[in-house]
């Protein structure tokens, strides 16, 4: 057993039931008998904390002082007040940017090793932070050019605090599928090696810098979100510096009072924008909270912070795009066909049984406002159903959910109207018309045909080379062989013209 790991977990246990924010007194009402119980005994132990604010306020300060790992988690909890309620998610909303920097000073200090030059050599004007988050902080700063930069600069020693959260998180991870059989479907330990990696990768701004400039070439081509220009000369392992973003800050509050403001094409543009990245491109911006967003007016959003990256290979795509596209249009056989051929429930199950509590899940809430619709009791119903029908928590796909959950929850906080699928509606309908449609069909086939004539070619040049007298193919083959070569060329010029 991992002795820090195990007397840090004592401490994050002593530290919430301090606070009252492990089993807070205002949930008694609706808690079971049970836990209520519990509950009171342990709001024996209490101390100061927990008579200082509300349940959200206590717990936000809790996760402050647990580390990077605890923040994360806080910053997605604080984008679903539709689940855990607006003061509870806004009480959570300052782990998203707003934490306490550290000396600029220090950050000077590690600007200047990190990239072997004086801070004012690269920087002439070089001012205070402007927002600070749970694995770095950025600073306000001016190249000598005149152009106007953000210089984000790693915490010290945020790696020690890192790995230290990274052995707790496994060794909880571990507890819960030993001691807990219903979640060992969900497979905690695989979930939280997967967390812990994408945060590894976090660590390392050179990879930032690399991801905001492949995400900046991907949202080009789509109108929704765009992103800050990569400044490579001050780019190293714990410093990056990309061109200062337009727009205000979407965690501010009062920039969703600005005037001329569209809310609700914001609200579509989220969710546009990280659809069109994983479908069309296969790559996402995976930390899409409102500490990582702007606006310009009307509607236009500007991201930052690439140290989280999604990927998506092709037939998750299909998977991703098939399963939106059967909500959508209410088809619900296609919805579970899709799940059984992507292996996500076991092929034992029934796919008409399958394809009856699927649609129990979507006809409640399609084409519904989002404010009818309870999502407390909808995520209850799908945890239920994933119960039922042995699904597992699928590793890959753990980005991918947990950047759509928080997606949604931004959208809903700009408008809590807020219709998904109508939002998703377009990108989905895109991607199926074009991977799916007829000039996909006519594309495939002309890619199959070329295939066949190189395959030709080869056995040709083979023929060709060697001295041993082969019988020639009978005339119908040849005539075969040459309609297949016509009929693929003319598809593949079919699909260059259509498409």
């Amino acid at each position: 057993m991992d002795l820090a790991a195990f007397f840090r977990l004592l401490a994050v246990g002593w530290t919430l039931i301090r606070a009252d924010a492990l089993i807070p007194r205002e949930l008694d009402p609706w808690l079971p008998a049970g836990v209520r119980t519990l509950g009171r005994f342990l709001r024996l132990f209490a101390g100061k904390a927990a008579k200082q604010g509300r349940p959200g306020e206590r717990l936000a300060r809790a996760l402050q002082s647990f580390g990077p790992v605890a923040i994360k988690l806080g910053q997605v909890l604080s984008t679903r007040a539709d689940i855990f309620g607006k003061t509870f998610a806004e009480d959570l909303s300052h782990l998203k940017d707003r934490l306490p920097p550290f000396p600029t000073a220090e950050a000077r200090i590690e600007i200047e090793r990190e990239l072997g030059r004086t801070v004012e050599s690269l920087f002439p004007t070089f001012g205070e932070p402007v927002a600070a988050a749970s694995i770095a902080q950025a600073h306000e700063a001016w190249l000598a050019d005149g152009r106007k930069v953000a210089v984000k600069v790693l915490r010290p020693g945020v790696e020690q605090r890192v790995a230290a959260d990274g052995r707790v998180l496994m060794m909880v991870s571990g507890l819960i599928e030993r001691f807990v059989p219903p979640a060992r479907r969900l497979q905690p330990v695989l979930f939280s090696q997967t967390v812990i990696r994408s945060l590894q990768l976090e660590l390392d701004l050179r990879f930032e810098a690399a991801g905001a400039s492949e995400m900046g070439e991907v949202m080009a081509k789509d109108p929704y979100m765009r992103a800050p220009t990569v400044v490579w000369e001050g780019v190293g392992k714990r410093v990056l510096t990309l061109e200062w973003a337009q727009g205000a800050p979407l965690s501010d509050p009062a920039t969703l009072e600005l005037p001329g403001l569209d809310r609700y094409a914001l609200a579509d543009n989220v969710v546009r924008a990280f659809l069109s990245q994983a479908l069309d491109h296969g790559v996402f911006h995976a930390d899409l909270h409102e500490g990582n967003l702007f606006v310009v007016l009307p509607s236009t959003l500007v991201a930052v912070d690439f140290g989280i990256v999604g990927r998506l290979g092709p037939m998750e795509r299909r998977y991703l795009a098939e399963i939106l596209y059967g909500f959508i249009t209410r088809d619900y056989q296609r919805v579970a066909r899709i799940h059984f051929d992507a292996g996500y429930v076991p092929a034992h199950h029934d796919q008409e049984a399958f394809a009856q509590a699927l649609r129990a899940v979507g006809e409640p809430v399609l084409g519904r406002a989002a404010s009818e619709i309870s999502m407390g009791r909808l995520l209850a119903q799908l945890f239920e159903i994933t119960a039922l029908f042995d699904m597992n928590l699928r590793p890959e796909l753990v980005l991918l959910q947990k950047t759509m959950v928080t997606v949604e929850g931004v959208a809903r906080r700009l408008d809590r109207d807020h219709d998904l699928w109508a939002a998703a509606e377009p990108i989905v309908r895109r991607w199926i018309a074009r991977e799916l449609g007829p000039v996909a069909k006519a594309r495939d086939f002309a890619d199959e045909g070329l295939r066949a004539l190189r395959a030709l070619a080869r056995l040709a040049e083979t023929h060709s080379a060697t001295t041993v007298v082969v019988t020639p193919p009978p005339p119908s083959r040849l005539i075969w062989f040459a309609v297949g070569a016509v009929v693929a060329a003319g598809a593949f010029w079919a699909a260059r013209l259509l498409g």
